[in-house]
């Protein structure tokens, strides 16, 4: 049988150990693999978009930034911090399309200290909580097909985020110079 990672929590000054060392762990390494694939780059570059996606490497921190924050929140306080899809206005979805590129005046170094700001917190978060089981209703989407989602779920839910886009992150950076984050 595996051993599970332990760490230590220096928010808290306690050492951490099973599946929250090991959720902590997975996570880190994903966002690890995100943020690396942003190495000395300037804001033009992070900023550039040279695949036929939409997408540019800074534009993917700040979503995964308002991903992992959004589902956070969802922790702390449940669905009333998300709205249900229908109710979504057309505001709120230019605003989800703005968390995919660098707008004016937008600096790499600064969409990377909020994405550091809103990591400790859910690190925190996840060495504190009670419960991991404890459930929360969903907001209505058609992407979902639960209707209530663990903790537990919605912290592996922002791992498996975090490593998509990872991956998403190295293809367009090869894509900029040929630089590889991972192989």
């Amino acid at each position: 049988m595996a051993e599970s990672a332990t760490l230590s929590n220096p928010k808290s000054n306690t050492a951490l150990s099973g599946e929250r060392a090991d959720l902590l762990t997975q996570l880190a390494a994903a966002r690890r693999f995100l943020r690396f694939t942003t190495r000395d780059l300037s804001d033009e570059q992070a900023a550039s978009r040279p695949t036929h996606s939409e997408l540019c490497l800074g534009g993917l921190i700040k979503h995964v930034t308002a991903v992992e924050r959004g589902w956070a929140d969802f922790i702390l306080g449940g669905k009333s911090l998300m709205k249900d899809f229908d109710d979504m206005t057309e505001e709120d979805f230019a605003q989800r399309a703005d968390e995919f590129r660098m707008l004016p005046g937008e600096t790499l170094s600064g969409i990377l200290a909020a994405y550091e700001e809103v990591a400790a917190r859910t690190d925190d978060m996840v060495a504190t909580l009670p419960d991991l089981n404890s459930t929360r209703p969903l907001p209505a989407a058609p992407w979902f097909q639960d209707t209530h989602w663990s903790v537990r779920r919605a912290l592996l839910h922002i791992v498996a985020e975090t490593a998509q886009h990872a991956g998403h992150a190295d293809i367009i950076r090869e894509a900029i110079d040929g630089a590889k984050s991972m192989g």
